[in-house]
């Protein structure tokens, strides 16, 4: 089973600001007192003229206050401990490429860090001085689809302060409460966001970050805090980076194992089996009865596979055939948004890859007049946009499928996870054919894939044995 590292964090984080990481000791300084010294210091720098005197904040209410905290811990306002700085708005003319000091912009916040490798710089300017930022000063985006960002600048260089920037800058200049500023504004980014205001654009103002609670421990276990989170974030980074290695291991034995169910050398052929070109008479037999019968339309003859066409060697029990010859395939049809609810009246209407999860369908829509309808059964394909290739078996009665989903129905004696597993293994080459704007798979391409057709009692042992080699990977991961 596979760690959720970004639970992991945040939860490492979560336990930090409830006091809840490290231990208390009775012996530490009380976090009222080091607030006494954070007051003392606001009151110099507003006297001096360096800090301009802002308006009471509101009392703390016990009614704001989420969860309870040590006793030698204070709930204060984060405005109480650091001030808030906008950036300048400058020019786009004023900028260029290269110059004296760097512009950070919301695009140099990545990651929790400031990137200055593709920074905008402008000449200095002694009338600039109060947008200038020190190493260790914490920003934020104030603006647009990625408001609440974070970046930790941690350069030692100069660099001026965009607008739609702001600093989180302290009053009291020390190690350990600037690292729990830090990490208390990273916990709290979701509670940043749902205070910013605005529809597509959303925003957000110093004074409402300024508003935020914040629990305050006293200084010397707030250095606790900040070792333990350091030593913890360390392991999560081990974790992840042995799980991307992990990640890249089942891939590359996930995509080994279908490259030889495909090629007829994953599992042993049986002399005793019916050959397939047995089975697929069968089929041609079953397919002309359903035409003439009327249950099924008459496509457009397929064109017989040539031998450039063959990519390898096959068993000889095993036959090259086109995948239109051993399956009906369903193309979808789009309705516009009075067509279908969210009521759950009618049957299922599957609309693209964000309805299936991990091979299995979700159901969001219903649709009371169908008209392209997948079965129980089914293997639903995605053949157009972002998921192209993604694949679900209908494991529900019955579905309308939309533009963006085709059903493929095997005729009878062709195994439907067999199917699903040659699609899998022959995606390059189906991918090598997309084509247009928005990538998509003609129902052409799929109807002419080539594709190698064992017998029916090798199907279904190839599909237990990839069952089996990929259910002990994901137990292994």
């Amino acid at each position: 089973m596979l760690i959720d590292t970004k639970l992991l964090r945040q939860k490492i984080l979560d336990l930090a600001i409830r006091g809840k990481l490290v231990r208390q000791d009775p012996k530490d300084e009380p976090a009222s007192e080091l607030l006494k010294r954070i007051n003392a210091e606001k009151a110099v720098l507003v006297k001096s003229g360096k800090l301009k005197k802002e308006k009471p904040l509101p009392p703390i209410s016990g009614d704001e206050i989420p969860f309870d905290i040590p006793g030698s811990w204070t709930w204060v306002r984060l405005s109480q401990i650091a001030f808030f700085q906008n950036g300048f708005a400058f020019k786009s003319t004023d900028m260029k490429t290269t110059g004296c000091i760097p512009v950070v912009r919301i695009s140099n916040l990545n990651g929790q860090h400031v990137c200055l490798d593709d920074c905008l710089f402008v000449s200095e300017d002694s009338a600039l001085s109060a947008f200038l930022i020190e190493q260790g000063d914490l920003l934020i985006a104030m603006s647009g689809a990625t408001t609440g960002k974070i970046g930790i600048f941690n350069s030692a260089k100069k660099a001026y302060l965009n607008q739609r920037v702001g600093n989180i800058k302290l009053f009291f200049k020390n190690e350990y409460l600037q690292h729990y500023r830090d990490l208390f504004v990273i916990s709290q980014q979701k509670k940043i966001l749902e205070m910013a205001y605005g529809g597509a654009q959303p925003n957000i103002s110093g004074e409402k970050i300024g508003c935020l609670l914040l629990p305050l421990p006293p200084l010397a276990e707030q250095e606790r805090i900040v070792a333990k989170v350091e030593a913890l974030m360390n392991e999560v980074d081990t974790i992840e980076r042995e799980t991307e290695n992990l990640n890249r291991t089942f891939a590359l034995t996930r995509e080994k194992a279908l490259d030889l169910a495909i090629r007829g050398k994953l599992v042993p052929q049986d002399p005793n089996d019916e050959p397939a070109s047995e089975l697929l008479k069968r089929i041609q037999a079953e397919k002309a009865s359903l035409i003439k019968s009327g249950k099924l339309k008459k496509e457009k003859t397929l064109p017989p596979i040539t031998k450039d066409e063959i990519p390898f060697p096959i068993p000889a029990s095993w036959s090259w055939v086109r995948l239109g010859s051993i399956i009906t395939l369903l193309s979808g049809q789009d309705f516009p948004p009075s067509g279908y609810n969210d009521r759950q009246e009618g049957i299922p209407y599957i609309t693209g890859a964000s309805n299936m999860d991990n091979g299995k369908l979700i159901v969001n829509r219903w649709t009371r007049t169908p008209s392209s309808i997948a079965l129980q059964g089914d293997l639903l394909i995605t053949c157009k946009g972002a998921g192209v290739g993604k694949m679900a078996l209908m494991n529900i009665p019955q579905a309308h499928v939309a533009r963006q989903i085709m059903a493929i129905r095997p005729f009878a004696g062709v195994n439907t996870s067999f199917v699903e597993a040659f699609i899998q293994g022959s995606m390059p080459t189906v991918r090598r054919q997309m084509n247009g704007l928005i990538p998509g798979i003609s129902r052409e391409v799929m109807l002419q894939l080539i594709f190698q057709l064992p017998p029916l009692a090798e199907q279904k042992r190839i599909v237990k044995k990839l069952e089996s080699i990929l259910s002990t990977l994901e137990l292994q991961s």
